[in-house]
């Protein structure tokens, strides 16, 4: 029919004059070129006038003659490291500044950087920079004066971060990189037998970290990090970082610190980059020339700073304005190491002796910077800080070179943290030290001295009444390293690497030597977060035949021998703190017994894998049986009113209703007869 009339249509064309196009005489365009050419125009070359390259600097402080040249070089000096200024201009009124300033950037971009990171500075008390670019205020007076709505924003749903914590037998998990970093997989403890969460190939380039709580898995990219979690480990957050090698999160797992050698440049520092976990968003970056003490940046326990040490100067960053704790870093001369506590917002630092002046350990208040405790030291060779997991102690190990005593003395200075003026003891070993750890949630540590073949093993304990105890020695033990539990008493003295994989588990409440065993090469020893396991383990990475890992009870029992192809990394997934107070702690002890029993009911079901079968089958005849018997049972009950209509209004179904009226009748009838011939009688 279309064709129909298009034929039609060129033939009166054929025929006549050619058609007009033009418009008519009272035909009005109400078409804007904005509707009509809004692609084009879009297109259209805009007039550069430069004030996209303009920022406004609001709420500067306002000063006179005398001082406007100083103010000056502060804010050239704050805002010039987004980029080269090219103009500055600052308004007066009666011979006094107006509290604004105007900025002009080299580039546009420059502009955009200046917003982003100085928005928000703090100068002192009663200044803080609002920072917009110049181009804003068209859009901020553009604004419509009627609300609208604005647009929902779609949630992302993770699901329950903490699901593992629910599982009902409350096992732990670790990943275990193997197949020479080809395949990572996630795994439920379980002293039969370690049971699969999830496993997938080429999961990550490298290795993999958890999150200090255990919310996130961070895998490694060539072009970033990746976090996952949640119950199927969907990926929950990306990092585009290229070349990232190494990361540390905060405490509190609101941020995470990458670092790259590829990225550096003057202008734009790339090396370490400092991200919001839950945005994604950069927050700051840092100029980096070796990463060989990793992690650069060390933070304090609850998150809130951050703090690196260059030459002569420790700098303190707060969050999450990422910027200088009061504007300013500390001028250390010749500051060697540093060390937040775990238990507070204090940090301490040590200094080598300069001429005259001794080596000191300074312990430091934050953000007050008040210093709290100075400790002068002599003769000093290196120092190393150790603290206590619950920041109840502090151990500085010194060594030292005493005038006309050859060699050199190692001193372990003991500061109590928690007591008035932090008092110090003073330990003293006169053989060389090989490794040291702190109890974590006591007040005893280990020391392993002396030379191979005599290695000794010292437990001391720090007393109440001022005085530090030697519990015991050990003489001549194959260990160059101590694992503590998590939960403190129990730990593993490990001859790693050279010393061919000896272990000896030690109970430090009585100090007796529970097991000694071995598992040869191992290269890593790693505790389980509840204290109860134990793992140790020959890496690929270390060591390239025998790859495997072993799983311990904390007594020294071995339970699993687990042989991966070219087994890599193991670590356990850490626990959140407890929600539990110490009273509501206290009183689960106090009632151990009573859940011990159920705990020991369920570990004897669990004894055998043909066990737990069994009951598993019984248990789901036993609930098929109560569904069957629940739908029977509603059914009856629907066809009651059908059975007493078919019996008269008789209801049967409760059949002792009428007992009275019962009439008891006896019946007898012939079943048989048998007649036994008896012998004559005389």
């Amino acid at each position: 029919m279309h064709d129909t009339e298009n034929m039609e249509a060129e033939a009166e064309f054929e025929e006549g004059e050619e058609p007009s196009f033009s418009d008519s005489e009272d035909f009005e365009d109400d078409i804007s070129d904005q509707e009509l050419l809004e692609d084009i125009l879009k297109e259209q070359p805009q007039e550069a006038d430069g004030i996209d390259s303009v920022v406004v600097v609001d709420n500067v402080p306002q000063v006179g003659p005398e001082r406007i040249e100083k103010l000056k070089n502060v804010i050239h000096k704050i805002f010039s490291k987004f980029g080269k200024i090219t103009n500055e201009f600052y308004p007066e009124d009666e011979g006094k500044t107006r509290g604004y300033i105007f900025l002009e950037y080299a580039s546009p971009s420059h502009a955009l950087d200046a917003v982003k990171n100085a928005d928000g500075y703090k100068l002192d008390k009663q200044h803080t920079f609002r920072v917009n670019v110049f181009t804003d205020f068209d859009k901020y007076m553009t604004i419509s004066d009627e609300w609208e709505t604005p647009e929902k924003q779609p949630f992302k749903d993770f699901g329950n971060l903490c699901h593992w914590m629910e599982e009902s037998d409350c096992r732990d998990q670790y990943s275990v990189i193997f197949e020479a970093g080809e395949r990572t997989g996630i795994f439920a403890n379980d002293a039969k037998e370690a049971i699969t969460v999830e496993e997938r190939a080429r999961w990550t380039e490298t290795y993999v970290r958890w999150s200090p709580k255990g919310t996130y898995l961070a895998t490694f990219h060539q072009r970033g990090i990746a976090l996952w979690g949640g119950e199927k480990f969907k990926q929950i957050q990306r990092f585009s970082h290229q070349g990232v090698q190494l990361i540390d999160f905060s405490p509190c797992e609101r941020y995470v610190v990458t670092f790259s050698p590829l990225m550096d440049t003057k202008d734009d520092p790339q090396a370490i980059i400092i991200w919001d976990v839950l945005t994604g968003q950069k927050k700051r970056g840092f100029h980096c020339e070796s990463s060989a003490h990793w992690p650069i940046f060390k933070w304090s326990h609850d998150g809130k700073f951050f703090a690196r040490m260059t030459q002569d100067t420790l700098s303190i960053y707060e969050t999450p304005s990422m910027g200088l704790l009061d504007k300013k870093s500390l001028k250390i001369t010749g500051i060697k190491d540093f060390s937040w506590s775990p238990g507070d917002n204090v940090i301490t630092f040590w200094v080598p002796e300069d001429k005259d002046i001794p080596a000191r350990v300074t312990l430091m208040q934050m953000p007050s910077r008040q210093e709290i405790r100075v400790r002068n030291l002599f003769n000093v060779v290196d120092c190393k800080l150790h603290w206590q997991k619950n920041g109840d102690y502090l151990c500085v190990k010194v060594d030292r070179t005493p005038k006309g005593t050859p060699g050199v003395v190692t001193n372990f200075e003991i500061f109590r943290m928690r007591e008035k003026q932090v008092p110090v003891d003073v330990v003293e070993m006169k053989e060389g030290i090989i490794a040291f750890a702190w109890e974590p949630n006591g007040s005893k540590f280990a020391v392993l001295h002396g030379e191979s073949p005599r290695i000794n093993s010292s437990f001391y304990h720090v007393k109440n009444n001022g005085k530090i105890e030697l519990i015991k020695t050990f003489d001549k033990q194959q260990a160059n390293s101590i694992f503590w539990s998590p939960q403190g008493q129990f730990l593993v003295l490990a001859g790693l690497r050279s010393m061919n994989g000896a272990l000896t588990f030690v109970d430090t409440s009585d100090c007796t030597l529970m097991n000694i065993a071995e598992h040869y090469m191992a290269s890593d020893v790693e505790w389980d977060p509840t204290g109860r396991y134990v793992v140790t383990s020959v890496s690929w990475w270390s060591h390239k035949v025998d790859n495997a890992f072993w799983l311990w009870t904390f007594q020294g029992r071995l339970l699993q021998k687990n042989n991966k192809d070219r087994f890599c990394q193991l670590l356990w997934r850490p626990r959140p703190p407890t929600l539990l107070s110490v009273d509501e702690t206290k009183l689960i002890k106090k009632d151990l017994k009573k859940y011990s029993k159920i705990f020991e009911q369920k570990d004897r079901l669990s004894q055998s894998k043909a066990s737990k079968e069994l009951v598993d089958k019984r248990r789901t005849m036993m609930d098929e049986y109560r569904k069957y018997r629940e739908n029977a049972m509603q059914v009856h009950q629907e066809q009651r009113s059908l059975r007493l209509d078919l019996r008269g209004g008789v209801d049967t179904d409760e059949r002792d209703s009428n007992v009275d009226d019962w009439e008891e009748e006896t019946i007898e009838f012939f079943i048989n007869e048998e007649i036994i011939p008896i012998g004559d009688q005389a």
